[in-house]
């Protein structure tokens, strides 16, 4: 029969996100819970529930940095625009989505010095006719948000949702979100391509082990023990854990935030204030803006209550403006590292090629020119 779970499970899960699946020891130390009896309560959770264990990789010591691409689709090429954003290789999530705008989604991870070729590539999607608009917002680094347990009641085994005492945080700021405002021009490390299949390998599955891992990589697990710890730890190229579960179960909705502010000061506390909130997944700062990026999970009917907390915060002016999408979980890609573009220590990001491709695509997909097209 199937249960819930409890305060004890979040914590679990919680500890997890910080230290790791790799490491049950230091788990199970600061949870307090025999390791056994650990093992059998993720085994429990991993049956029962959705529940993934994946990494957080450091892409600016790769010399990559992040852009959160907003495409809103000329109507009737939804479909088309999803697999244009996916003819460029650095592309590591594409969704569709709705909300705000209806079209796509899409997170890539680009090499810095390519960025302005990247953006000539989206761009391109507009010129031929698939999107109406898109907007490109840049981050180096992405903070996943692993605490769980503040807002649930254990008496009742349930999530209490209270906005009030929310933004009363978001007026005080307290707490510290210094990770979260980041940002620097990324620094490729001392890597090869071996690290690169290894961050791959990682992003598939956290838990993997370094017998596996030397089987699929075709080497010995002590040179992958040796790489692990020397490169990918040692390197730091490995940010943080993720922990993947559907806390509010099928009633989850996930969205992508963008959160505009007048003034940084204001920016801070509102990021200091999400920083242990359960509905946050994820967190980032947008490069040279007072401007944050957020990747969040509400139960459904809990949604419209945050944009109305959202919207007393613009009229007290410590929020400027929002916009969001909504993710459709029925339709959505997600790839790992672009390893195959990883060649002799440097990437290859080959425009001329993405753009014909791109090109060839749409003549092979679009019979009739799109609408946006048809009136120029």
């Amino acid at each position: 029969m199937r249960r819930g779970y409890g305060l004890t499970d979040l914590k679990i899960l919680e500890a997890l996100g910080v230290y790791g699946p790799r490491n049950l020891a230091e788990v199970s130390r600061k949870t307090g819970i025999h390791p056994e009896t650990l093992r059998k309560k993720i085994n429990r959770l991993s049956s029962q529930f959705f529940l993934r264990f994946n990494i957080n990789v450091n892409y600016a010591r790769l010399g990559l940095k992040r852009a959160i691409v907003f495409a809103e689709a000329v109507p009737g090429y939804e479909d088309i625009l999803f697999d244009a954003l996916k003819v460029n290789d650095f592309w590591i999530f594409v969704g569709r989505c709705y909300g705000m705008f209806e079209g796509c989604i899409g997170i890539f991870v680009v090499p810095w010095e390519f960025s302005s070729l990247f953006e000539q590539y989206i761009n391109e999607l507009e010129k031929l006719g698939l999107s109406i608009r898109t907007q490109i917002f840049w981050l180096t680094y992405v903070h996943s948000i692993n605490s769980r347990c503040k807002w649930f009641d254990e008496k009742k085994a349930a999530w209490n949702f209270n906005w009030d005492e929310w933004m009363k945080e978001v007026e005080t700021g307290k707490g510290d979100a210094s990770q979260v405002l980041l940002e620097s021009e990324p620094l490729m490390a001392n890597v090869d391509e071996t690290d690169i299949l290894i961050l791959k390998e990682l992003e598939i599955d956290a838990r993997i082990s370094f017998t596996k891992l030397g089987e699929r990589l075709g080497i010995s697990p002590q040179l992958v023990r040796y790489h692990y710890y020397r490169h990918v730890m040692g390197e730091e190229l490995l940010k943080s854990f993720e922990v993947t579960f559907l806390y509010f179960g099928k009633d989850s909705e996930f969205s992508f935030f963008i959160f505009s502010f007048d003034k940084e000061i204001n920016m801070v506390k509102f990021a200091c204030s999400l920083m242990d909130k359960p509905f946050v997944k994820a967190l980032g700062k947008i490069l040279g803006k007072n401007q944050l990026y957020g990747y969040l999970c509400f139960p459904r009917n809990e949604f419209r209550k945050f944009l109305q907390v959202l919207s007393k915060l613009v009229r007290k002016r410590l929020l400027r403006s929002y916009q969001y999408a909504i993710q459709d979980l029925t339709n959505s890609s997600r790839a790992t590292i672009p390893f195959q573009c990883f060649k002799n220590g440097r990437w290859i990001y080959n425009h001329e090629r993405y753009l014909k491709i791109l090109n060839e695509f749409i003549k092979k997909e679009i019979v009739e020119k799109p609408p946006a097209i048809q009136a120029l």
